[in-house]
Parts: structure tokens; C-alpha cells; sequence
């Protein structure tokens, strides 16, 4: 017996919702209840005289927090000039035939690719026998002399920027796009010069979108693991590195849960610089309508 209008309804309202259960339950096994625990072991008490979470960023791992957010901050300002003006030149050279789909092809895969892979590559290049350092030690720049280290601050900041620039190149690209060539021409036909065209009109557009990229670029390089730990052979001061100490075992006599407190505070920021990201990400929609 067919299920009359009146139930079948229902029915495929409910079927629909039904098609996404899977999602959500893998969503609620590998990222809800982890976080839960996460949290519910960073508020626990440990037997220390203060809170983990309140160790985590006042004690003696204060100084990670700091180091990771100046080191993720420089490489997402770097990536968003050097990103934003591969995004313009992009989209200004659209009549070179097939340049567009072979940078956008590279930045999509360069944008996803970190990890031991990418700092092999940089060690190979950048390390203190390098190809890349011995070739400048050629013509008088010596790397090493002037105090660079692969795995120092600045040489992170240069293996990160191989996938920030990529990423920024993404996210500009198609907020460029929306710029319509009308509102070109009649901020021309009302005596606007180029600059101030980019001044008045286009900056102001594209702003939402430039904001939201530096937000993802800062998360992007505050939550990168794999790839400082092997620069640094696991000895970088990076907050990511540190909590690796405690999930091995390595704990310190009455901080059994400052990892977890640590944990958790990087999932805060991390989710604060996401949700800023897609706010400002809802309003450079509007554009593009």
C-alpha cells in the first residue's frame, strides 16, 4: 500500500535528515567526544596548586603560545602580500592561455602539502649542506654566516610560506573575480584615477576577503605540526611540539593534565581564528551575487 501525500511527506523530510546520521556520528567519534575529553582533563584537577588551563599560558609554557602566534602572524602577513599580488597578476594576465589553470592547479596542490615530505625538501635545499645553501655560498651569500637555521624561527617562516602563498593565491583569487569591470568604468566616466578606483571601491570589496585570508593563514600555520617538528627534530618551542612531550608519556610530576590544557587552548584559538574566517567570508559573499 502506497503511503498517502500526507505521510509521504514526512517521510522524505525525515529520509533526508537521515542521509546525513553518518556524517554527524563520525563528526561525534573523531571530533566531539576527543575534544569533550580534551576539555573535561584540562579543567580536572591534578593535584598542582593551579589550574592546567591558567598554567598552560601563565607558567613556563606561556612562552610557546607567544613564539607560535609570532611565528604564525609573520608567516600569514608574508603569505598574504606575496599571495594577493600572485592573485592580482593572475587574474591581470587571464589572456595567457593555460597560465591560470596551471598556477591554480599547483597552488591547489602546494596549499595541501606539509608534513615530513615538505620538510625534507627545505632540509635538502636549506639545510647546512643544502644544494640551495651551497649554490649561494658560490656567489658569496652564505647563509649559514649570517646565522640562518632551517629549523630557526625565519627558516620555519620560509618552509611555511610554501604553502601560505598558495593557500592566500586561492582565497583571492576568486573575491578578485567578483570585481565587476562596470564598477571600473564608471568610477572612470566620475573622474576616478586607477588608484583611487583601488582606494574607494575595489580595497573596500575585496577587504572582507583579504581579512578572512590572513585569519586562515594564521590558523593554517598555528595548527602545522609535522613539518616544524621535523625542522627542529622535535626541539622547537612551537605549542604543537610541546604537547607531543606529553602525549608520549613525558609528563611532569603533578602537570599529568597540562597537555590537555595546552590541547585546549589551541583548539579556542584555533576555532576563534576559523569562526572570524568565515564571518568575514559570509560578508565578501555579498559580491559576488
Amino acid at each position: 500500500m502506497l503511503p498517502t501525500p500526507m505521510v509521504a511527506g514526512p517521510v522524505r523530510h525525515w529520509a533526508r535528515h537521515l542521509a546525513f546520521a553518518p556524517y554527524f556520528g563520525f563528526l561525534a567519534i573523531f571530533l566531539g567526544w576527543p575534544a569533550l575529553h580534551v576539555f573535561r582533563s584540562a579543567f580536572a584537577a591534578s593535584g598542582a596548586e593551579r589550574s592546567p588551563m591558567i598554567e598552560a599560558v601563565t607558567g613556563q609554557f606561556r612562552g610557546s603560545f607567544v613564539y607560535s602566534l609570532q611565528l604564525s602572524f609573520v608567516s600569514a602577513f608574508l603569505g598574504l602580500v606575496i599571495g594577493s599580488a600572485v592573485a592580482v597578476a593572475l587574474v591581470q594576465l587571464q589572456n595567457v592561455r593555460g597560465l591560470r589553470s596551471v598556477v591554480v592547479g599547483y597552488s591547489s596542490v602546494a596549499a595541501n602539502m606539509g608534513g615530513i615530505p615538505l620538510a625534507f625538501a627545505f632540509l635538502a635545499a636549506f639545510g647546512m649542506q643544502g644544494l640551495a645553501t651551497r649554490l649561494l655560498s658560490e656567489i658569496n651569500i652564505d647563509l649559514i654566516g649570517w646565522g640562518f637555521r632551517i629549523s630557526d624561527f625565519w627558516g620555519i617562516v620560509l618552509v611555511y610560506l610554501y604553502f601560505q602563498i598558495p593557500l592566500m593565491t586561492l582565497i583571492l583569487v576568486p573575491a578578485l573575480d567578483g570585481l565587476r569591470r562596470t564598477w571600473h568604468e564608471a568610477a572612470q566616466s566620475l573622474g576616478a584615477s586607477s588608484r583611487q578606483y583601488w582606494q574607494m571601491v575595489a580595497l573596500p570589496i575585496l577587504m572582507p576577503a583579504i581579512l578572512g585570508g590572513f585569519l586562515l593563514l594564521v590558523a593554517n600555520a598555528f595548527a602545522a605540526y609535522a613539518t616544524a617538528f621535523a625542522l627542529s627534530s622535535g626541539s622547537s618551542r612551537l605549542v604543537p611540539v610541546q604537547i607531543r612531550f606529553f602525549l608520549q608519556g613525558d609528563t611532569i610530576t603533578g602537570k599529568t593534565n597540562l597537555g590537555y590544557a595546552l590541547s585546549a587552548w589551541m583548539v579556542i584559538i584555533t576555532a576563534a581564528l576559523v569562526v572570524g574566517f568565515q564571518l568575514l567570508s559570509r560578508r565578501a559573499e555579498r559580491w559576488r551575487r
